[in-house]
């Protein structure tokens, strides 16, 4: 008899799905909006180029930080206890702009944006599991990948709204940072409004609590397994690796795309923000693509092919040839679109018990987004199209990742075969 297809998600988990989605949306806006603050401080609060990339150490640094803790946590209370932790710390790392804008201080920006960013990172070393749990474990990857998708229309959003309000604003009014805190505080109450919708969500509880018995389940048959047991599988510590450097061409990427645009093309920083919103939406069709493409493609093959063409684009960027290098800068996003969720559920693949805490140490190789953007801030002070070879390096150990899946983990590349064989069709 033939397979029917095995869906998306469960009906019963519908309503839950769907806010899931929306956080995936709500971090994405935050994380490509201090991409836009990067250039908005170099202009109205005259700091360089590798000055202002502590704004990814701030954000990207908060991962490291709060991962293990926040694995922890989860375990004990539940995925929506975490998540509401999440939301609440998002909330108030936004209404901390206020005051650091009434000071015009970087370095009260900064405590702002790494509360806001344990938030980010609260909510994502939770979201991933949640969301890969919710339903059949054999479609986790295009359920992970198909949430993703709506990090990408956050991040579309993100640059279009900061580059409006912000960048805008520093035409007029250079000294202004007015604009910062009206667009910190809408953020703060958008997201508490978000915490009270996700309380009295029915489903939510009702899920939450079958969660939360079956950690305590598995936390009592599995112990407390020691970190190096779990980097035995050699799938998952290649997976933390390669999310390592994943974030980190991400991180370097994203910093300097509106310099690019202003130094190497002339364009306004208005102008070029527009342009970084535009390539976030190509990130956002490349996720739809990709979990499309997954459907008869395995996923660590896609993740390899994706990392070659992106190894391309960054000599092309490199290389400062006007609109042809600048389509290049364009198109990384769409190729980078797959790569974190798909390492991301690639790590997680048959961890069993161990998938809280594994999600936790792959979220931890988000640190990559924190070390990377300041070494490429020392070439970019000199000459922002040669920065870009660095990102190569990132590539080619994602590449090297995706090449080697099939020996690392061999019954879950088996599985992806029958998968798509048979039960996607």
């Amino acid at each position: 008899m033939k397979k029917s297809k095995i869906p998306l998600t469960e009906k019963k988990y519908f309503l839950l799905f769907s806010f899931l989605t929306l956080i995936f949306l709500m971090w994405g806006l935050a994380l490509t909006m201090m991409d836009v603050l990067n250039k908005h401080f170099q202009s109205v609060l005259h700091i360089s180029k590798s000055r202002s990339s502590m704004i990814q150490f701030s954000t990207f640094g908060a991962y490291a930080v709060m991962a293990l803790p926040v694995g922890h946590f989860m375990k004990k209370v539940g995925y929506k206890n975490a998540i509401l932790l999440g939301l609440f710390l998002y909330a108030i790392g936004a209404l901390l702009f206020v005051p650091a804008a009434d000071a015009r201080s970087f370095n009260y920006f900064l405590i702002a944006m790494f509360v806001l960013a344990c938030g980010l990172a609260t909510l994502e070393t939770v979201a991933h599991p949640f969301i890969a749990s919710l339903g059949d474990q054999r479609t986790s990857d295009l359920r992970i990948n198909f949430a993703q998708s709506f990090n990408g229309l956050g991040g579309v959003l993100g640059p279009a709204i900061g580059s409006f309000f912000l960048l805008k604003a520093a035409q007029q009014h250079v000294q202004d940072l007015t604009a910062v805190k009206h667009l910190y505080i809408t953020l703060s109450i958008a997201i508490c409004f978000m915490a009270i919708i996700f309380v009295i969500l029915p489903v939510s509880r009702q899920i939450n609590h079958s969660v939360t018995r079956q950690n305590i389940k598995n936390a009592k048959l599995a112990g407390l397994q020691s970190p190096e047991k779990l980097f035995k599988k050699k799938h998952f510590s290649f997976a933390v690796i390669a999310q390592f450097f994943n974030v980190a061409a991400q991180g370097g990427t994203w910093a300097y795309f509106i310099n690019y645009g202003h130094e190497v093309m002339h364009f306004s920083d208005e102008k070029a923000g527009y342009f970084f919103s535009f390539s976030i939406f190509l990130l956002m069709i490349g996720r739809f693509t990709g979990t499309f493409l997954m459907r008869f493609i395995a996923p660590y093959k896609l993740l390899a092919l994706f990392a070659f063409f992106n190894i391309i684009m960054c000599l092309l960027v490199a290389q400062g040839f006007g609109w042809l290098s600048y389509t290049a800068l364009l198109l990384i996003n769409f190729f980078f679109s797959i790569m974190y969720p798909t390492i991301f559920s690639l790590g997680l693949k048959d961890m069993g018990t161990q998938t809280q805490k594994a999600s936790s140490y792959i979220v931890m190789g988000v640190v990559g987004g924190a070390i990377f953007p300041p070494i490429m801030g020392i070439i970019a002070n000199h000459d922002i199209a040669k920065a870009y070879y660095l990102p190569i390096i990132c590539y080619l150990v994602i590449l090297l990742f995706g090449i080697k899946y099939p020996l690392l983990n061999k019954s879950s590349s088996r599985q992806f075969s029958v998968q798509n064989k048979k039960t996607l069709k």
